[in-house]
């Protein structure tokens, strides 16, 4: 071989080395490129689900947007914002204040025992019942079932104070009312499947629209709140002429016997 074309051949082999190399160079920065996407991929998607979760996090609550619903006040209501539920005979003289949390069991456990005795009573006239609505209990719990149930009850409020009365009634019957730890009343399907117990609100489908529609949250929380300004602070609190009727100095009469004698000495005072 010449030395000509062994110097030919190896500038040709540094060539073919040269251009290997900018091949593998070129691959390698593709492969760089690549990794860097990749991770700034991964990072904007961590970010963004961050981003989401802190969104979300911070987002009102159902019930906190429903503070700025347009208000609707139930038939059978005056006051201000219709928070005032008062019926009852026009000559009956005294008002039997009732404040309740719907998912409370004492609250319940009054209506299975004096229920009954208190509503002879305002269908003989012997006073005017005003209704107050609680929802503390879903305060303590994050819970929602007070607040559904009384929007329940503002929609059977609107049929007639009757119905409304039956409705609590039903709602706080030992066959419907769940353990307080139990949120059964944030499911509108429930409260429909007690309504339908009641005449006035059997498959009545004026008052199941309002109940999916929940057309009166926005009353029910504006109703808590006149609980909340009270000075309440317990259920069931039972007030005529500003005074508690009780059993024992502090806590409502839950028999027939002690409601009939505090009654007797309201209806005195």
């Amino acid at each position: 071989m010449s030395k000509r074309n062994s110097a030919a051949a190896k500038t040709q082999a540094r060539e073919r080395l040269r251009a290997e190399r900018e091949r593998q160079a070129k691959r390698a920065k593709v492969r760089r490129q690549l990794i860097v996407a990749a991770s700034v991929v991964g990072v904007l998607a961590i970010a963004g689900g961050i981003g989401y979760a802190v969104v979300q996090n911070n987002k009102p609550t159902y019930w906190e947007s429903a503070k700025d619903d347009k208000l609707v006040k139930p038939a059978n209501t005056t006051g201000t914002n219709g928070t005032t539920v008062v019926f009852g005979k026009s000559t009956a003289k005294k008002t039997l204040v009732m404040y309740e949390d719907p998912r409370c069991p004492i609250c319940a456990q009054f209506e299975q025992v004096v229920g009954s005795t208190v509503k002879s009573d305002w269908d003989a006239g012997k006073f005017k019942i005003q209704y107050v609505g609680a929802t503390f209990i879903d305060n303590k719990d994050n819970g929602e079932g007070s607040k559904n149930a009384l929007s329940a009850m503002g929609a059977a409020l609107n049929i007639s104070p009757e119905a409304f009365l039956e409705y609590k009634t039903a709602l706080y019957s030992t066959k419907y009312h769940p353990d307080e730890t139990t949120d059964t009343f944030k499911d509108d399907s429930y409260l429909i499947k007690v309504a339908n117990t009641v005449p006035a609100l059997k498959n009545n489908k004026a008052f199941q629209k309002a109940v999916k529609d929940g057309t009166y949250d926005k009353w029910a929380l504006d109703m808590s709140a006149t609980f909340d300004k009270s000075g309440v602070t317990g259920t069931p609190t039972l007030k005529m002429d500003g005074k508690a009727l009780t059993s024992d100095g502090s806590s409502a009469p839950m028999t027939v016997d002690t409601f009939n004698t505090a009654l007797a000495a309201a209806l005195k005072g």
